[in-house]
């Protein structure tokens, strides 16, 4: 039987450690209970994280940033079981979906982190930890003088290269075309990384902004680069 997400209904025997809470920046460390969450519980913001010790079983790890609700990790996360993945969100509400998305599957490969996107990849990433960092549909701070805020900039592709492991992939998506042309400016001025494909399988998986936008018509404008 499948949910209203797509995604098969499933009980989860894993083990994870407690909520967050209502801090937007980080989660307070909880006593640990048994098959109640999927978010992982910062207990510094100070210390690189070791998202290797969160999962069953070793394998490439790849990093959504700005997860939504989880419509989009919670089925790539499902059909790509030989990767871990980490979905972030700023939000708690968006947060506790995605949580009961991947506990409903039963996705022992998939962990939350309830912190701002940005701080993470600078501060809280080892180094060449990630195989891919997805970031689709940021904010686009479409005003001129908001425009510093966007996540997507020249320091973010200094970030990514620091983050990702050798070859690794930025997948990026948006509906702005003025932002669009922000990310591909920066990428390609970073002589750190190449033009790369984004494949068939993975543009077909879509968010739930993407999925609202193609209903009205709107294009999706997709991009990605490949750590040389």
């Amino acid at each position: 039987m499948k949910t209203e997400d797509g995604l098969p209904a499933s009980a989860s025997g894993l083990s994870r450690c407690g909520a967050p809470a209502e801090s937007p920046l980080m989660a307070h460390s909880e006593h640990c209970a048994p098959h109640s969450t999927l978010i992982y519980s910062l207990t510094s913001i100070i210390d690189r994280l070791e998202p290797t010790k969160w999962f069953p079983h070793s394998q490439p790890l790849e990093v959504d940033l700005g997860s939504g609700d989880g419509t989009f990790i919670a089925q790539y996360a499902q059909r790509r079981q030989d990767h871990n993945f980490l979905a972030v969100e700023r939000l708690l509400g968006r947060l506790r979906k995605i949580d009961r998305k991947g506990l409903r599957a039963g996705l022992a490969n998939l962990r939350l982190v309830r912190i701002e996107a940005s701080y993470l990849l600078e501060y809280l990433l080892p180094p060449e930890s990630v195989h891919a960092l997805h970031v689709y549909f940021p904010d686009p701070w479409p005003k001129r003088r908001h425009r510093k805020n966007r996540l997507v900039n020249a320091r973010f592709t200094e970030l990514a290269a620091h983050a990702l492991t050798p070859g690794g992939t930025v997948y990026l998506r948006t509906d702005d075309p003025d932002y669009f042309a922000q990310m591909t400016a920066v990428f390609a001025a970073n002589t750190n990384f190449l033009l790369a494909e984004t494949s068939v399988e993975l543009s077909g998986i879509l968010t739930d902004f993407e999925r609202d936008f193609m209903a009205m018509g709107v294009v999706t404008l997709r991009a990605a680069y490949q750590l040389r």
